[in-house]
């Protein structure tokens, strides 16, 4: 159940971009896929069996969002079947099945136990939870304003629900009497580490509250479920309501792949003859970093750094102020001084202060980095007779000239040999290498997909043939899709109740280009598309017994998917799938060393950027938000930390999803740079290995220590384990060619 109240927390939050015990016996795990109906948490399934909802589509016969999944591969979604007529009622159905399974648990005669308790919460909600896949994909694939007057409604009454159980007194003394029982030093390390994340979540999540502060703490619940949701939807609204229109004088600079994906996406839009800026970052940098139209390029950046900042009917500002108000008092009740105190207690970082100290350690170099670029920049301006500053919308523009003239780099050069379908089989071949997977496509129809441009793929274990899980692939923008690239998992593996296998999905907003033409992406972009498939791999990879351990700690759980991006510059990948569009020809080795070459180019830009979002998202939620302005605050923050005026935060407060459509994120957006650290780290003990990216051991070391226990093991120990030290900062420095100060040596942990 645990693992449903974690889900839950994202139901109109970002995807995390995405998440057992090594030594589980064979013999434990084949005692726990017994006979369902002699377990001791069988009694949760009879309990959803008794629950009969009155109402149109409220059985599996009528409503398929809530029949068991069928087919192959231990069942797949229904999303063929996927109809908005069914979802109210399937949540209805399910949170009323899953009530009863929850009071079932808390009226329990017996005495509380590791099984009856913990492990049959784990049992419960299995029809919710299919519910929720549904919701995923409409809320972040298939939107529609249909879907979210629906998600309008339904969240609030989900949150309720989900705040009845974390404040259900009976549920919690169960939960406590195991944490405290004597039991707990038989339990395996990973069942003991469940107990204790189940009783920390319900501790943190307001279980211990009586009375006016426990009310208090669900109609505050319950609000914010519905501040997310708008917060959400306001942004989608502007990135759909706004498209810049470009007629063909206009393209001056533009490569040939983006007019024809432009030309596309605007007879998409019924504006055949026409081209079509969308405001999304797929779009948008492309655009900024080739077009020669000053004016254009500032209209596309204010366009799409003012989402959720319009002062209209989708603008933001009043929703993050009362966000913040309504976290700050949540967290106060619970006794913590603020939230960014209750957010990262039990994380790596530990404390505000730890994650700031980080922070603030790279970010002198960073603004200095800036003003190297910036002076690089404005020599070119001069050469070229300008005689204006760097402004925002330049940024991109010049940087690419200043590419193009320090390593004789053309960003639209590198993008001939970055197609995407060889990028995929490329992210196939580093799979089996690493992790020993095979990778074949599904094309006889027997997964069902929910939209045409998704793709599935079996999964399975290269030395025994053995099934593993399903890879789905959903890779192009669309109406209705939200910008940017994630990682999610329709169902984890776990062994608790017979082996359940992986499903996990890989979502990009690739351009789609014209009928029958490759499509070509940008470095950045196929990095990317490597980070998103290392989320993926962790999934596929899992050997963990429980539902709960599938999930993870924010400021790790990033950390094996940063890791993977450094596979697509290795040799194997360059030689076999880095092939020129045209020519068939593999890279040539002076582009090659061209881009290792450039490997720290940009990052005064890149660092300066992300730190300036990571920064305020902790200004944010460490100070008193009475009467907070965010457009006021984020300037003000960003004045005091000397935030360059050549550039702004990666994601402007107003449309900044990642902290304000949800709490995943939330004063957490720091955790990319504390895995960046982990990752650095890890890629200099790949450096050193006899057999370097790909050396057998260390994989399988990385697999079986930062892959497969997923939650099950204290990250900070698995790290350990896997590197036989904490993590040192200086392999970060040195990867983004800053110096490194004599302090940051020496671990981070």
């Amino acid at each position: 159940m645990r693992h449903l109240l974690i889900t839950t927390a994202s139901l109109a939050a970002l995807a995390a971009c995405a998440p057992g015990d090594q030594a589980r016996q064979t013999e434990t795990a084949q005692s726990e896929q017994g006979a369902e109906t002699a377990s001791p948490f069988a009694f949760v399934h009879e309990a959803a069996a008794n629950v009969s909802v009155e109402g149109e589509y409220t059985t599996p016969e009528t409503n398929p969002l809530l029949a068991e999944w069928g087919g192959p591969y231990g069942g797949v979604p229904a999303f063929d079947a996927m109809d908005l007529q069914y979802l109210k009622p399937a949540l209805e159905v399910g949170m009323a099945q899953n009530m009863a399974e929850i009071e079932a648990i808390a009226n329990n005669e017996a005495a509380p136990t590791f099984e009856n308790t913990i492990v049959a919460m784990e049992a419960a909600g299995d029809t919710l939870g299919r519910v929720f896949t549904y919701w995923g994909i409409w809320s972040s694939n298939l939107s529609s304003p249909e879907f979210r007057e629906i998600q309008r409604e339904m969240a609030p009454r989900l949150t309720e629900h989900f705040t009845a159980i974390t404040q259900n007194k009976d549920l919690f003394a169960r939960v406590e009497a195991v944490y405290n029982s004597a039991e707990m030093d038989s339990l395996r390390p990973d069942q003991r580490r469940l107990v204790e994340l189940v009783y920390d979540g319900f501790a943190r999540d307001g279980a211990t509250l009586e009375g006016e502060a426990a009310e208090r703490y669900a109609e505050i619940e319950r609000r914010l479920s519905q501040l997310h949701t708008q917060f959400s939807n306001n942004v989608l609204a502007d990135e759909e309501n706004y498209v810049t229109w470009l007629t063909e004088d206009q393209l001056s600079g533009l490569p040939q792949s983006f007019v024809d994906a432009a030309a596309a996406a605007a007879a998409e839009r019924g504006r055949e003859g026409e081209y079509a800026v969308l405001n999304t970052r797929s779009s948008m940098d492309p655009f900024l970093t080739y077009s020669d139209e000053r004016e254009l390029r500032r209209q596309v950046w204010e366009t799409y750094y003012s989402r959720g900042d319009n002062a209209d009917e989708f603008d933001n500002n009043a929703i993050i102020a009362e966000i913040l108000q309504l976290r700050d008092e949540r967290v106060g009740l619970l006794g913590y001084d603020n939230y960014a105190q209750w957010r990262l207690e039990n994380r790596m970082a530990g404390t505000p202060e730890r994650a700031m100290d980080l922070m603030e350690a790279v970010w002198p170099a960073a603004i200095a980095r800036v003003e190297e670029e910036v002076a690089q920049m404005q020599e070119i301006v001069a050469e070229e007779g300008g005689d204006f500053e760097i402004a925002p919308w330049d940024y991109r523009y010049y940087m690419e000239k200043v590419r193009q003239r320090e390593y004789d780099l053309n960003s639209e050069e590198v993008k001939q040999y970055f197609q995407l379908d060889n990028l995929r089989e490329a992210m196939f071949y580093v799979s089996g290498e690493l992790f020993g997977f095979a990778f074949s496509e599904i094309t006889d129809g027997s997964v069902p997909v929910f939209h045409e441009d998704v793709r599935v793929w079996e999964v399975t274990d290269r030395a025994s043939g053995d099934f593993v899980g399903l890879w789905y692939l959903d890779p192009f923008a669309r109406p209705g899709k939200r910008s940017g690239a994630w990682a999610t998992s329709y169902r984890g593996h776990t062994t608790f109740q017979g082996e359940e296998t992986p499903l996990t999905s890989n979502n990009s907003n690739f351009i789609k280009g014209a009928p029958g033409e490759p499509v070509l992406i940008s470095f950045d972009d196929a990095e990317t598309f490597f980070h998103e498939m290392g989320h993926a791999l962790h999934a596929l990879a899992s050997n963990v017994a429980y539902p709960t351990l599938n999930g993870g700690v924010r400021d790790y759980t990033e950390f094996q998917s940063q890791l993977l991006e450094r596979w697509l510059l290795t040799d194997p990948v360059i030689d076999t799938y880095l092939r020129h569009v045209e020519t068939g020809e593999p890279m040539p080795d002076d582009l090659v060393a061209r881009l290792q070459a450039a490997s720290t180019f940009n990052q005064g830009f890149a660092t300066t950027e992300y730190l300036a979002s990571a920064l305020v998202d902790m200004y944010y939620h460490t100070v008193d938000p009475a009467g907070i302005d965010p457009d006021e605050f984020e300037q003000r923050v960003l004045d005091e930390l000397g935030m360059p005026d050549e550039l702004v935060m990666r994601h402007r407060s107003p449309h900044f999803g990642h902290i304000f459509s949800g709490e995943g994120y939330s004063a957490g957006y720091y955790g990319y740079m504390w895995a960046d650290v982990l990752t650095s780290d890890a890629a200099e003990a790949f450096d050193e290995a006899p057999g370097g990216f790909y050396d057998a051991e260390l994989a399988q070391r990385m697999v079986e220590t930062l892959f497969a226990p997923r939650n099950s093991i204290d990250p900070a120990e698995a790290y350990r384990q896997f590197r036989g030290r904490d993590a040192d900062i200086a392999p970060l420095m040195r990867d983004r060619g800053f110096p490194v100060p004599e302090e940051l040596e020496g671990g981070q942990e």
